[in-house]
C-alpha cells in the first residue's frame, strides 16, 4: 500500500495572512495552478490512484478534484470524511495572524501546551492528533496493494503523520508548516506504515511560500 497525503493549494485566506481551520476558504489562482502543476507531474510519473479520501472543507476537495481530473484518474472514487479536516481553531479562525502574534508564536513552538480554553473553543493539538490518526490508522489496517490519496490540510498532515516520524525531534512542525500542494508519501508492509518521503514538492520550489513562518510572529 501506498498513500500520499497533501496539502491543499493556496487558498485566499493563505495569500491575506489568515489563520484557517474550519473555515470553508477556497483556493486562489495560484493555489490552482499549484494543484494542475501537481497533477501533470503525477501524471508524468505514471502514479495511479485506486480511491482518494478528502477533508470536506473546500480547499482541500477542490485540490483533489484537480488533481485527480488533471493526472489521468479522474475515474477515482473521492470519499468524504470529517476527520480529515483542519485543526478546529474556535475563535481564532480566519484572524489575521498579524493581528495575534504572541498567540501564533504560541502555537508555533508550543501546540500541545495551549489549553480548550486558549483555543476559544477549538480543539487541543492532542484531539486534533487523535482525530486524524484514527483516519490514517484505519487506513493503514487495511494492508492491501492499492495506491491512496488523501487530500487534507497542513496542522492535519503534520498531526496525522507525527507518530510516524523516526526521528527525536520535539518540533512537532518538523521546521514548518508543509507547504501548499507537499505531499507526504507512506508505504505500508506487512502491517508496518513508513514515512518513506516528507513535504515533497512537484513544482518548481522558487514558488514555495511559507505562510505560517516563525520569522512572522517573532
Amino acid at each position: 500500500m501506498t498513500i500520499y497525503t497533501i496539502r491543499h493549494g493556496e487558498t485566499v485566506g493563505n495569500k491575506e495572512g489568515r489563520l484557517q481551520g474550519w473555515f470553508d476558504g477556497e483556493l486562489n489562482e495560484n493555489g490552482i495552478a499549484l494543484a494542475k502543476e501537481t497533477a501533470a507531474a503525477l501524471k508524468e510519473a505514471g502514479i495511479h490512484f485506486d480511491a482518494c479520501y478528502s477533508s470536506p472543507l473546500s480547499r482541500a476537495a477542490d485540490t483533489a478534484k484537480i488533481l485527480l481530473s488533471e493526472s489521468g484518474n479522474e475515474n477515482t472514487p473521492i470519499f468524504y470524511d470529517d476527520r480529515l479536516k483542519e485543526a478546529d481553531v474556535g475563535g481564532w479562525d480566519n484572524r489575521l495572524m498579524a493581528e495575534m502574534k504572541e498567540f501564533m508564536l504560541r502555537y508555533m513552538t508550543d501546540p500541545f501546551g495551549i489549553t480548550k480554553e486558549e483555543m476559544l473553543d477549538g480543539e487541543t493539538m492532542r484531539e486534533t492528533c487523535d482525530r486524524t490518526q484514527d483516519f490514517l490508522k484505519e487506513l493503514i489496517d487495511r494492508d492491501d496493494d492499492k495506491t491512496y490519496l488523501v487530500s487534507t490540510h497542513g496542522c492535519a498532515v503534520r498531526a496525522m503523520c507525527d507518530f510516524l516520524y523516526d526521528d527525536d525531534s520535539m518540533d512537532f512542525w518538523r521546521g514548518n508548516l508543509p507547504l501548499n500542494c507537499s505531499m507526504n508519501i507512506i508505504e505500508v508492509k506487512d502491517g508496518t506504515a513508513k514515512l518513506i518521503e516528507q513535504d515533497h514538492i512537484w513544482y518548481d520550489k522558487s514558488r514555495c511560500v511559507d505562510h505560517y513562518s516563525i520569522d512572522r510572529f517573532q
